[in-house]
């Protein structure tokens, strides 16, 4: 039986992990934390009883995903709210993304055609738009139209043509607000592009989150590796892989990399060439964020907003792009954008009755020490007074801290490399099939290759079809999960 080595547990890692084991892989996954699932970490950071998020959160992707639908969805229990998101201004107004995009069209007024417009082509052909986006993008995509489609709004929606799309401050806001989770200079093209998946997949299908925490999506996956021959040793640091003992490529033994990709170069004969294009791969700003334990639920002035998971918070999307081109300049805003999730709202297993568990980020930059508990305390109170009176504890990690937490996250940049035009394309090398590296048996596992960041195990996937292909078995996900 030929054996496949991963490094890292996160859900890349752990999705390549089980396509393999199911393949007839004896397969080992190698985690450096002391716990399983990297970006899908829950733990009591806080107080006893309430559950955070270590990192990611809320997961459209992973609900959306080709490979989490053939792994079988269902396996995990989700929670999928009738609002995908808010984004709460001034005076108690907000602007509010149903999943319904017909409901959130007609709260927009005079921008009702316009959201329409540039929305409903996208969430109604949203498996064109997730095969466009869910893989190397120097292929011919499935659906060409969509893709043309998708792509003429980015666009729009990545120069300066977005300050004209809309009139209305709370659909020009809610539109910012997720352009903004991409952590770059706004607008931008890449900005655009990733949030316009995201808006899409809010309207598809909604911006589930696991019930009980994100570790959840982990736990389904340990699972079924243990359950098909599998096993993870925790607290297993790889730094350098020269003296890691993963087998032998020419009988078949592989090495999948959930993890910056510079890893690789600790290999022996690396390829100068391919040496030069991982170091030239860049990453990005950083998060700095903090968990808090509430004794109720966040205090908002526009009651709407209390029924949305997801909130972003950051004003009109004047004072979002300033706050991301702050962060683009190397500084924090003393406004800035927040990106917060209210998860026990509709799950009452994250924290203890009455109580709530609050979620929360903004970016900073890399490798900086920006503890972001009063920068976030204040901009929430803006639009929630009293918001500070109802924290009971609270749990801030600076950028600096994010390595301890997962070693992939180079500088506390979670996106495992900047999200540039250039690095949506070049990631991290030029490649068609970008997961293979030139070293035998090694392949690539990470959110640093396509489609690149959030929780929907797609890279792992693609790392582990592109290494059975090598091997001469082109299985397809229902080759290996069943129709």
């Amino acid at each position: 039986m030929p054996r496949a080595t991963i490094i890292g547990s996160g859900p890349n890692g752990l999705a390549a992990a089980v396509c393999l084991a199911r393949a007839g892989y004896a397969v080992e996954v190698l985690e450096a934390a002391d716990t399983v699932g990297g970006g899908v970490r829950s733990e009591e950071t806080t107080l006893p009883g309430f559950v955070h998020d270590v990192c990611a959160s809320v997961h459209p992707g992973a609900y959306s995903s080709p490979f989490f639908h053939a792994f079988g969805r269902d396996r995990i229990d989700w929670i999928v709210p009738e609002m995908s998101y808010a984004h709460p201004l001034d005076h108690g107004r907000a602007g509010i993304a149903w999943r319904d995009l017909e409901r959130t069209a007609d709260g927009l007024g005079p921008d009702a055609s316009a959201w329409r417009a540039l929305l409903r082509p996208l969430s109604a052909h949203i498996d064109g738009v997730q095969d466009f986006t869910g893989g190397s993008l120097l292929r011919i995509p499935a659906d060409p139209v969509t893709a043309v489609r998708y792509g003429l709004r980015a666009l729009e929606q990545g120069t300066s043509m977005a300050a004209r799309t809309f009139r209305t401050p709370e659909a020009a806001a809610l539109v910012a607000g997720v352009v903004a989770h991409a952590n770059t200079a706004l607008p931008s093209l890449s900005a655009a592009a990733a949030g316009l998946l995201l808006m899409a997949q809010a309207h598809a299908g909604g911006w589930a989150y696991p019930r009980g925490g994100a570790q959840r999506i982990a736990d389904a996956l340990v699972e079924d590796l243990l359950v098909h021959g599998g096993s993870i040793r925790t607290e297993e640091h790889v730094v350098d892989l020269s003296s890691l003992d993963w087998g032998d490529p020419r009988r078949g033994d592989l090495l999948l990399l959930n993890t910056a990709p510079r890893l690789a170069l600790t290999l022996r004969d690396v390829p100068p060439g391919y040496a030069k294009a991982i170091r030239a791969y860049r990453y990005g700003a950083a998060a700095a964020k903090v968990d808090f334990a509430l004794d109720g639920p966040v205090p908002w002035t526009n009651p709407d907003v209390a029924l949305a998971p997801t909130v972003h918070v950051g004003g009109t999307r004047e004072e979002v792009w300033a706050s991301e081109n702050a962060v683009a300049r190397g500084r924090v805003s003393d406004r800035p954008y927040v990106l917060a999730v209210q998860p026990s709202i509709l799950d009452d297993s994250r924290a203890p009755a009455g109580k709530q568990v609050l979620w929360t980020y903004i970016h900073a930059p890399a490798n900086s020490d920006v503890d972001a508990t009063e920068l976030i305390t204040r901009q929430i109170e803006r639009f929630a007074p009293g918001f500070r009176d109802r924290i009971l504890a609270r749990h801030a990690v600076t950028p600096h801290e994010r390595v301890r937490l997962n070693h992939a996250e180079i500088g506390g940049d979670i996106f495992g490399g900047a999200f540039t035009m250039r690095q949506a394309v070049v990631r991290p090398v030029l490649s068609p099939v970008p997961w293979r590296t030139p070293m035998p048996g090694v392949y690539l596992a990470s959110a640093a290759t396509p489609p690149g960041p959030g929780v929907n195990g797609m890279a792992g996937w693609h790392a582990a079809r592109t290494a059975l292909a090598d091997a001469g078995e082109r299985l397809a996900l229902t080759d290996l999960f069943g129709s």
